[in-house]
């Protein structure tokens, strides 16, 4: 980039915390987020009905685990972290201010670290055979949109989830972060014209 001029920063990631997050939200029952879809692969919750308080709470507590999961430095935790057995460095919950999730996840560890290492390893196995796709994908998409609005992007950053999710599509999931289906991903006619209105929200 010329100093001074626009720069954007656009990471794609299929991490692994935030797939073990959403394994756990499927198969510990969480309804929250609402528009976000299940993953692929991953059994629904099979336990039994739960109060409607304990529901509410354990949802509270997974979308404050979310949260810091997606974007770590725009949600800082207010007390220390404490990681949960069984996950490796892979799940940090705020100690004292999430027994309910705690509980609920912990006989879940393996599964969850398993598919998520999985379903990451995939990811990276075709971002090593398609090399330089990625970058390509959205400096088309920035091009496309410099050129409808007849000016440079403005300066921005975006993190890319590409997740094994049921239905194609592309979310926001947090300020700065938007989940994608891996099937849209690597579909790329479809995938410029999803990522298009992003493109333009921040540019």
């Amino acid at each position: 980039m010329v100093a001074g001029q626009p720069e954007w920063v656009i990471r794609e990631d299929a991490a692994v915390p935030v797939l073990v997050a959403l394994y756990l939200r499927q198969v510990c029952g969480i309804r929250a987020p609402d528009e976000v879809p299940p993953l692929r692969r991953v059994p629904a919750y099979e336990g039994p009905p739960r109060p409607e308080a304990e529901q509410s709470l354990l949802e509270r507590e997974w979308r404050e685990f979310w949260s810091m999961t997606v974007e770590p430095l725009a949600h800082p935790s207010p007390v220390p972290l404490e990681l949960v057995e069984g996950f490796d460095d892979l799940v940090a919950l705020p100690t004292g201010r999430a027994d309910a999730l705690r509980d609920a996840i912990l006989p879940h560890a393996t599964p969850a670290v398993e598919f998520a290492r999985h379903a990451h390893a995939r990811y990276a196995g075709e971002q090593t055979a398609r090399p330089g796709v990625s970058y390509r994908a959205y400096a088309s998409a920035i091009a496309e949109h410099e050129r409808r609005v007849g000016r440079r992007a403005h300066s921005f950053e975006l993190n890319v989830q590409v997740l094994p999710l049921a239905q194609r599509g592309v979310w926001w999931i947090g300020s700065l972060t938007v989940a994608v289906t891996d099937g849209l991903r690597s579909d790329v006619v479809a995938f410029d014209t999803a990522i298009h209105p992003i493109i333009a929200e921040l540019a």
